[in-house]
């Protein structure tokens, strides 16, 4: 399976093939509007604005299951997100990222960079970089400010970054 082949919901509950996504650089986080990296939506928004254009997208899974840090509803998470920190990437309906209900594109995700923890997301706010071509490049810790991974995204964007071995990247958990 490729990442362009799994289906995920909108916060609207519509089916949205990944494959939607393809030929663009990725950042897909799992989030949570009650936790204490909440405000890390304010930097991925500012990331996001700085490199959209360029064919950057950031994909943002809320999920319950750290805390029961993000328990609104997809409307009120929307609202809250929008509200507080201008959000305008793209927003999913509420996911499982680990255990027997997660999401099959987190399985798919954790399989190719599973971190120091092994498979598992240990919290809310891990991040998964994906290049152009749909492959998984790196992964970030929850405590990875967004900000801090602009040089890596900003290299993506360019024909030279996808050509790096991939193996030798990142922060992970």
């Amino acid at each position: 399976m490729n990442l362009y082949e799994i289906t995920v919901k909108d916060m609207d509950g519509k089916e949205v093939s990944m494959s939607e996504f393809a030929g663009k650089v990725l950042l897909i986080v799992n989030t949570a509007t009650e936790c204490g990296f909440t405000p890390q939506y304010g930097a991925l928004q500012e990331l996001y604005e700085r490199f959209r254009d360029r064919g950057f997208e950031i994909l943002d899974f809320p999920c319950n299951q750290f805390g029961h840090q993000a328990p609104g509803t997809e409307e009120e998470i929307k609202s809250f997100c929008e509200t507080r920190f201008g959000v305008t990437f793209r927003q999913f309906a509420k996911i499982d990222v680990n255990g027997e209900n997660e999401s099959p594109l987190y399985t798919f995700l954790k399989a190719r960079r599973g971190g120091a923890l092994g498979s598992r997301i240990k919290w809310n706010f891990t991040k998964f970089l994906i290049n152009r071509k749909g492959e998984v490049v790196d992964r970030f810790a929850s405590t990875t400010k967004p900000e801090l991974i602009a040089d890596e995204v900003e290299e993506f964007l360019g024909d030279s970054g996808d050509s790096r071995d991939l193996a030798d990247l990142g922060d992970e958990e």
